[in-house]
Formats: C-alpha cells, structure tokens, sequence
C-alpha cells in the first residue's frame, strides 16, 4: 500500500504511539501458544506461517493421492499426470486492481491453469478464494477491484480519531470491510471452495499473530470442509484480518481455547509477516522426493500487486512525510525479500518460478486510497499482461539463475528481464 495517502492518519498514529489502550482481552499464554486451537474446529485447520505443520508430510501424501485419484482418467490417457499449478497472490490495497485484471486476462487467453494451490496475503486473501474457485468469478473481482470507493472500504471522522486515541483500536471504523466481505463470500461460495477442497485443491490465506509476532496460515478449505456451522464466520473473520492495518483498521479477535480455558488471539494484516507466501519453506525432503517420483511437473505463479523497482519522489522533508515514505520503503524490500525466498524454495524443490508485478511504466496516481478510475486503469494494465506470456519473469530482479546440471558444467545465464 502507498503511505503518502495516509499521511494525515499517520500522524495521529504517531502522536497516539505512547498511550496505553486499555482493552478487555484474555491473552493465551506464551505457552499454551502452539496448542491454542479455534474453537469448535480441529487444530489441524492453521499452523504457523514460520515452520511446517506437524505430519506435513503425511497431509501432503493425503493431497496427493486424492489428485491422482481425480486425474487417474488424464494419466491413462497421456501417460502422466497434468502439470500442478499454484498461484501466491500478494498484499497491495488497492493494486490489488492489478492482479484481479492479470487473472482475468490470463482467462481470455484461454490458458489459466486450473490452481491446485492458491494463496492469499491482504489485498490477495480478497482475491484468492476466488482465484481458487475458477474464472467464473473474474466479474465479482472487476467490480470490487474498479467500483469500490474508500468508504466502502472504512469511514473515519474526526470523532472516530479521537474515540481511538482515548481507548478505541483504531482510527477508522472498518465495518464497510467486513460488511463487503460478507456480501461476496456467502454460503454458496464457500460450498464451492469446499467442492474444490474435495478435488485435492488448497487455499490459504496468511494472517499475523500479533501477540506471537508470527505469521498464522489458514486453511479456507479444510474450514470449509468441515460441516462446522461456524465455518462462514470464520472465514470471514480471517479475510478482515488478513487485509486490516494495525492502527488504522482494528484487528480481528479470534475465539480460541488451550488447556480448556477461553483466550483471544489479536490477529490483523498478514502483510505484517509476509507480503506473499506460497508453502512451508521447511519442508522434509521426503516430501520433494515424494513429488518428484510421480514426475510432476510444478510451477508457481506469483502476482505481485506492487512495483518491485525503486520510484523516485521528491519530497518536502518533515517528520510525517519521511516516517511514511521509510515505511514505503521497508514494505516494498520487505516484499522483495519474500520473493527471493520463494525463488530459493523452487529452485531447491524443482518448480517452475514465474512473477508478475506492476511495470515500472505505470505511472497513474490515486487520489484517495481507493480511487476507482486508478484501479480501473491499472486493472486493465493487469489485464494486457494476463494475455502475455512475457509477462512472466523467471527469476525475481537482480538474480542470476546458475544452470550446473553436470558437475563440469560451468556456463551461467540470467533467465527473464
């Protein structure tokens, strides 16, 4: 997200740092942390974004026998199974326009994959669900992505700032958000992400836990899956706190239980953590070499709803002004970093690495920070790049990719733009 529109409230933010806000809240324990689960789900539906899941090895060969199962008809007749495709959709705000127009296209080209892992971060978990349905949602995500206005995103007033420097969480209410959400991910959607669930699919979506300072990955599917009637709730509960701003929207809390007593969890933008994720990078080599004996072929597809390359601005020098374009700066090397590490983790796991992010040629301005007529034209950058397939890098900027297939093999090349 661009900082320089949210000058004014960062600096309420700033003069609000040093105040206490008192908040009825039943933290969990640092030690019953990893043993906090949600209530009425199983625990299997979450682990930590830093580390695999316990028997990951054992969830991935469940996934993997239920894909052959359904492509057992495609591997009869073409000897080997079709290509696994995953899709990591990054933060952004309102360039997330970018990627909604990139997905759809990708789908007018005619050959989106159909994803067998989607994942969502901020602005992307908005987008994922979705994604990882198919293209017969393309329409929902243009309008979201070129009608929305920002007060259909939050409402602030000179009222609500002062309510949260006197005790609130926030300076902007983000109940717009939350209604919105609730608007698009209904009961039917989530039936479908269940049905895709079924086929051997994932989807995840990234939050922060806030007290743990950890990134928290959920996944949709198994919530949807598990017949709970909470299941909806949840799931909203999630995608609001994966796309809210700590200070300037509040954060979600959810429900938990360790031991058999009743906490809180404080969990809020999963940008926090990471700007995009696609799977555990501890893997056990096991399960690569599990992948590897069926003789799949695997690509990862990462949509990054930002530039990547520096942007100059001349500035007026103050306080508010240097602190916002700082925080700029950080969140767009913090989300360089988080593709250099997915690059890392293909290059060691055999998969494919392709990345889209917004050209450096793209130079609108958005007037407010949810400014229809910029998503509108970036939306429709996304959309010329979705039918390009240069559009894709191999290799995140600056990397030079080491081809050493024989161990005399000395040649390098740099692979992409």
């Amino acid at each position: 997200m661009s900082l320089r529109l949210l000058l004014p409230l960062l600096a309420v933010l700033t003069l609000s740092a040093c105040n206490d806000v008192p908040v009825l809240h039943s933290a969990v324990p640092e030690a019953a942390s990893a043993d906090a689960v949600v209530e009425g789900f199983d625990g299997d539906i979450r682990f930590w974004a830093d580390e695999a899941p316990k028997d990951f090895d054992k969830v991935v060969a469940a996934r993997l026998e239920q894909y052959t199962k359904v492509y057992a008809g495609y591997y009869d007749q073409h000897h080997e199974y079709p290509p696994l495709s995953y899709l990591a959709i990054s933060g952004g705000a309102y360039d997330g326009a970018f990627g909604a127009g990139l997905l759809s296209g990708w789908t007018e080209h005619g050959d989106r994959p159909d994803f067998a892992l989607v994942t969502g971060v901020s602005t992307g978990a908005l987008i994922a669900p979705f994604a990882f349905i198919g293209p017969k949602y393309d329409g929902e995500l243009k309008t979201f992505f070129t009608k929305t206005r920002s007060d259909n995103i939050f409402a602030w007033s000179v009222w609500k700032v002062v309510a949260g420097l006197s005790g609130g969480l926030a300076v902007t209410d983000n109940s717009p958000l939350a209604k919105r959400i609730e608007q698009v991910i209904t009961p039917q959607v989530l039936a479908e992400i269940a049905e895709q669930n079924k086929r051997g699919k994932q989807l995840l979506i990234g939050t922060t836990n806030v007290e743990a300072q950890r990134g928290v990955i959920w996944d949709i599917g198994k919530i949807a899956s598990s017949g709970n009637p909470g299941a909806l709730k949840l799931v909203h509960q999630i995608m609001l706190a994966s796309a809210s701003v700590p200070g300037l929207f509040k954060p979600v809390f959810i429900h938990v239980t360790a031991g058999g007593v009743r906490y809180d969890e404080i969990h809020a933008d999963g940008g926090i953590t990471s700007q995009v994720f696609a799977y555990p990078m501890k893997l056990n080599r096991s399960i690569v070499e599990g992948m590897k004996r069926l003789h799949l072929q695997r690509d990862l597809y990462i949509v990054r709803n930002s530039k990547i390359t520096p942007e100059y601005q001349a500035m007026q020098p103050g306080i508010f002004s240097l602190t916002a374009r700082s925080v700029e700066t950080l969140i767009k090397y913090q989300g360089l970093g988080d593709l250099y590490r997915l690059y890392v983790s293909t290059q060691r796991d055999g998969v494919g690495y392709h990345l889209a992010t917004i050209p450096a040629s793209f130079h609108s301005e958005s007037k407010e920070l949810f400014d229809p007529d910029y998503m509108g034209a970036l939306f429709d950058v996304g959309y010329r790049m979705g039918g390009e397939p240069r559009a894709w890098a191999q290799n995140p900027p600056g990397v030079v990719y080491m081809d050493v297939p024989a161990k005399d093999a000395k040649p390098q090349k740099t692979v992409g733009k």
